[in-house]
């Protein structure tokens, strides 16, 4: 089996973004720590939006983040790692005051929420920043927020730009805000597959590559175990990450008393079922886990390495989409 170990590299999208220092460059420098030690290569999703958007503003803050941003960018593709394309559309509404950012998601967070020439303006400006960036041609894509539907708005943009992989879907997700929504419910339930216009229909011969992350169905029970471990054991289980996430209303009490389908990740509690989703998968070809480095916990980088070393003993492979691309 192949494992994918994915980051989306981010600030929080809440009513604090955090630093830069806590939420990307201080928990992503002990992930490529992690990986050297074990001679692994990483995806980061990188959320390019923030820095084009840091880059236009004029204070001396600004300018050492982007610096800081631009220095560990060159870490990750010196070190072999994989740079690839991750756009929240809400910076274009950002506003930065005294140093910190606010948000407006009101018909923000979405590419869809968009007009079509924004969108292409969008993608377009994004993905040559990001190449600029990399000195490289980012060809996988993962939507934030993991609104890539309706996927019809980006097929052609997307063609156009060379983006042929996705990795936004988890099959049998499903969730709606005021500010995002996804539907993965009718998703393929398979580790790869094609498809044209729409991300949950397989499509022989599509133009596009769906590698989903890994879904696994949650018990209520794991969330009470992830609360309250929390409270318990703060040190080991609160994030590193100094933001607050976007609101999730509703959200809590649905996972407290229902099973639902979530993603395999790295992020905080989750990292403790990492080896038992692999072993459920381990008849697949792949295994996408996605993970935050804002919202890795002292905990988490345990059981990272851990999974880590344990998947390699199982003689499976840690893999990257340009890897896989040249196969």
């Amino acid at each position: 089996m192949q494992i994918f170990l994915t980051f989306d590299y981010e600030l929080f999208f809440g009513s604090k973004a955090g630093s830069i220092e806590k939420c990307m460059i201080e928990p992503t420098q002990r992930l490529l720590e992690i990986a050297e030690r074990n001679a692994i290569k990483l995806v980061f999703f990188v959320d390019i939006g923030y820095y084009i958007h840091l880059k236009k503003q004029n204070s001396q803050k600004a300018v050492n983040d982007t610096r800081l941003f631009e220095k560990q960018i060159r870490q990750m593709i010196d070190g072999g790692h994989d740079v690839q394309l991750h756009i929240h559309p809400h910076w274009e509404k950002a506003i930065y005051e005294s140093d910190s950012w606010v948000f407006d998601m009101k018909n923000t967070y979405k590419l869809a929420d968009f007009p079509d020439s924004e969108i292409e303006r969008i993608v377009s400006n994004y993905k040559t920043a990001l190449d600029d960036l990399t000195q490289k041609k980012s060809f996988a894509f993962r939507a934030g927020g993991w609104c890539i539907q309706p996927f019809h708005k980006l097929e052609h943009l997307f063609m156009k730009l060379g983006i042929r992989i996705d990795s936004s879907v988890f099959p049998g997700a499903k969730y709606s805000t005021d500010q995002y929504d996804y539907d993965f419910t009718n998703a393929p339930k398979k580790d790869s597959y094609c498809f044209q216009s729409d991300v949950t229909i397989e499509t022989e011969n599509g133009f596009f590559t769906e590698i989903p992350i890994t879904s696994y169905r949650y018990s209520p029970l794991f969330y009470w175990k992830l609360y309250i471990l929390g409270r318990l054991f703060p040190k080991q289980h609160k994030m590193v990450g100094d933001g607050i996430f976007l609101s999730q209303p509703g959200k809590k009490k649905f996972v407290l008393t229902n099973y639902t389908w979530n993603h395999a990740s790295s992020d905080g509690y989750y990292a403790s079922k990492l080896n038992d989703i692999a072993k459920r998968n381990q008849d697949n070809s792949n295994m996408v886990v996605i993970g935050h480095p804002k919202g890795m916990t002292e905990y988490s980088f345990k059981q990272l390495e851990r999974f880590i070393q344990h998947q390699k003993k199982k003689k499976h492979t840690f893999v990257t989409f340009s890897t896989y691309n040249s196969q």
